[in-house]
């Protein structure tokens, strides 16, 4: 399919008004996943969120989520204000990193989330912790992904070398979002940057694109769609805002189901053999049921989480299911 075809879909898509509408232009997106991928659908359930339905049950320990920051963030930005690290395990030297991996190893782990809180340039201080992440990698056997936030070509190299098996990024196409809802003091072009220093290191990565970060509205998805696409990511993964207790966007309303879904179509045509996925960051209730059901019928290949609903619409559009307790950034793995 030429660039044009696909921007021609893609203004489709984005210019739908109604469900009934989005959903008649939503076949193209399933037809190209059908055809690059086959039925097989992939569900995941990593240990830092309880998730237990008729169909599965996550583990407490298989895989959780690690803050080398603690409760601490530089950025505290609109939307998190910090919250999210909260409900992470805290190790906040190399020493105290290692010595956690191995309880959580001996607890049954088989891998874990490194992640963290920002300094003012965005970045998580993932410098010291390089050398006993291979450390980790070589004498535990972990899996390893860590979040990076803005990340230079040393970081990543580093990264690279100290065997960490994904590197994930945040990737955001507004300058205006990136001051207003983050209060960061940079551009798109520092997040492109990112993006060259992890693919020109070789090491497996997976951007993941915010839907309505910017008070709940549409605004540089596209963009962000398109920086990560000069860069071959190993998968991609779409995410969407939902409003946390105790922060500034508490009270914001987050995208509807029919815009995520808009920025989910658009990224299977413009990756049409790129692993994608419906992130674990997105809002519940009947707004995730709809959400979900909508994400199947525009061709993801994974979904973090899913609801119950959405695995038996998985099952009557014939697909393959398949359960992990694992972050849903491996699809590209499988």
């Amino acid at each position: 399919m030429g660039t044009r075809t696909i921007e021609n879909y893609i203004k489709r898509v984005f210019a739908a008004n109604n469900e009934e509408e989005l959903e008649e232009n939503l076949k193209e997106a399933r037809k190209v996943r059908l055809k690059n991928f086959g039925k097989k659908i992939h569900f995941y359930a990593p240990s830092f969120m309880y998730y237990k339905t008729s169909y599965y049950r996550s583990s407490p320990a298989d895989f959780p989520t690690i803050s080398l920051t603690g409760k601490s963030c530089a950025l505290n930005c609109k939307h998190c204000g910090g919250e999210v690290l909260s409900s992470m395990y805290s190790a906040t030297t190399p020493e105290k990193l290692f010595e956690l991996c191995m309880q959580l190893k001996r607890q049954g782990a088989l891998g874990c989330l490194v992640s963290g809180g920002c300094l003012p340039d965005g970045s998580v201080p993932l410098g010291k912790f390089i050398g006993v992440i291979e450390k980790i990698k070589r004498e535990l056997g972990l899996t390893v992904i860590v979040h990076t936030g803005i990340i230079n070509f040393n970081a990543a190299e580093g990264l690279r070398d100290a065997g960490v098996d994904a590197a994930l990024i945040d990737v955001i196409g507004s300058d205006e979002t990136i001051r207003e809802i983050y209060g960061l003091n940079t551009t798109v072009e520092a997040y492109e940057d990112s993006l060259k220093a992890l693919h020109e290191t070789g090491i497996a990565f997976v951007p993941h694109v915010i839907v309505g970060l910017h008070y709940g509205k549409l605004r540089g998805e596209l963009h962000a769609l398109k920086m990560i696409s000069k860069y071959e990511p190993s998968a991609l993964v779409i995410i969407a805002f939902m409003s946390i207790r105790g922060t500034e966007m508490e009270n914001v309303a987050p995208p509807k189901p029919i815009d995520i879904t808009k920025v989910i179509a658009a990224a299977r045509l413009m990756f049409p053999q790129t692993p994608l996925a419906l992130g674990c960051m997105r809002p519940k209730g009947k707004h995730r049921i709809k959400t979900d059901i909508l994400a199947l019928t525009a061709g993801v290949n994974a979904i973090a989480f899913p609801t119950e609903e959405a695995v038996r619409f998985a099952e009557k559009l014939g697909y393959d299911v398949a359960f992990s307790s694992l972050c849903c950034s491996q699809i590209y793995t499988t």
